[in-house]
């Protein structure tokens, strides 16, 4: 029997490790040619699907493909699409089938976040009722870290080593200035509804580093009253004090704090600012002078500074992915399983598409600190592993030496083009 072609496609936001997680699958597909023919990428995500705009992974060589491990973000680009469900437009999910059909597609691999395992799972779904067989695996991506089932998301152990040495590095600089100069240091982050990355600034102050920081969680409502009071205490202590905020962060009226009233693809609200309306609270009411800073895609993309935890993880998934759609697994995630904290240890496990899509898994509450602005024993005991160990890329001229692939196009087999 001709070994049927496979599907990948990169979705939402991309991290620092969504390429590993793209070579673990593209190399692991090559070591199974007799099961699995071409592998082919998705240009631009789901859209490459839909327009019939293919990438042959083929014409890549093993050394191109082996340096995605190294490179951040998305090489074969990425989207904001969400597609939406089977009773609004059919003719979306039909026109995938019509392309995996014409290309002899039989898997379909995303990798992606929660509305792209919704995706994944809906096309499984679709395929059986069209009568033609797709086995539709989600590959974990967020750097939100809010998947429900696995432990944690490839991208976020990365985001949160940069997070944590940032504020680390950022309350250093304060201190050294505060006599003089800035007081109060700001840092906004990612995290529209989980404060994930916000608590990995908490990292940053431990037994060596007796540091001031307080972390805002979009989990806990903002108390203005309380946070100035908190702000002025650990002034009154040490003279300065840095902040990590979440762009997630809402007031009691329920919106949040950097609502710009603008919508995304996928209908969420377009957040970005929290930093600086925090820093003038504190400037109006304390009158404290302050800097502030939004470590925006800079946070995602530093490969440099990956976590080598990370790298493995999400390498792993995307093996795991081709293993199990080997094993006739269907609309399932691989999914990482932690099997103990100290020391750290985890293995592959796996999830059912219908657990997984449309969940966000937030902080719980005994991670949050009783009084709202930092973190638990326990958020450390789970944070602090999956920032461990440095996989740093190799450097040409004092920069890192990132891969650029061809991204060959597959000839078009279908007449009619696809409108978005």
């Amino acid at each position: 029997m001709t070994p049927k072609n496979a599907f990948y496609a990169q979705s939402g936001g991309v991290t620092a490790v969504i390429n590993a997680s793209a070579c673990g699958l593209i190399e692991t597909a090559r070591k199974h040619s007799d099961r699995i023919g071409n592998v082919y990428a998705g240009r631009n995500g789901i859209i490459g699907a839909l327009t019939e705009d293919l990438i042959d992974t083929s014409q890549e060589s093993d050394e191109a493909i082996a340096a995605l491990r190294n490179t951040p973000s998305g090489a074969f680009g990425s989207c904001r699409y969400k597609l939406k469900s089977l009773e609004e437009n059919r003719r979306e999910y039909e026109r995938l089938i019509e392309v995996f059909k014409a290309h002899d597609i039989g898997y379909f691999f995303y990798n992606g976040g929660g509305d792209s395992a919704d995706t994944c799972h809906k096309v499984s779904q679709l395929s059986e009722k069209l009568g033609y067989p797709i086995q539709a695996i989600h590959v974990p991506k967020t750097v939100d870290n809010d998947l429900p089932v696995t432990d944690n998301c490839p991208g976020f152990g990365s985001v949160a080593k940069y997070i944590a040495v940032s504020t680390r590095e950022a309350s250093f600089d304060v201190a050294s200035m505060y006599k003089t100069s800035t007081k109060v240091f700001v840092l906004e982050v990612m995290g529209r509804h989980a404060g994930w990355i916000a608590a990995a600034g908490g990292l940053a102050a431990d037994a060596d580093h007796d540091l001031p920081i307080l972390i805002l969680f979009p989990e806990i409502v903002f108390d203005q009253a309380a946070f100035i009071a908190k702000v002025k205490e650990k002034i009154d202590q040490y003279g300065y004090c840095s902040i990590v905020v979440s762009e997630g962060v809402k007031g009691p009226d329920g919106k949040f704090l950097s609502d710009q009233g603008l919508r995304d693809a996928f209908g969420h609200a377009q957040l970005g600012g929290v930093a600086p309306v925090v820093a003038n609270i504190i400037k109006n009411e304390l009158g404290l002078k302050y800097h502030w800073a939004v470590a925006d895609y800079l946070q995602r993309a530093a490969r440099h500074i990956a976590s080598r935890t990370d790298v493995e993880q999400a390498y792993a998934l995307g093996r795991a992915a081709v293993e199990l759609a080997l094993e006739g697994k269907n609309a399932i995630m691989p999914a990482i399983v932690r099997t103990s904290d100290e020391p750290y240890a985890w293995e592959i496990g796996h999830a059912n598409l219908a657990d997984v899509a449309n969940v966000e898994k937030m902080m719980p509450d005994n991670f949050i600190t009783e009084d709202g602005f930092g973190i638990t024993d326990e958020c450390r005991r789970y944070l602090a592993p999956l920032i461990q160990g440095e996989d740093y890329p190799s450097y040409k001229n004092g920069l890192p030496r990132y891969i650029t692939l061809k991204n060959v196009a597959v000839p078009k087999k279908l007449g009619a083009g696809f409108d978005l």
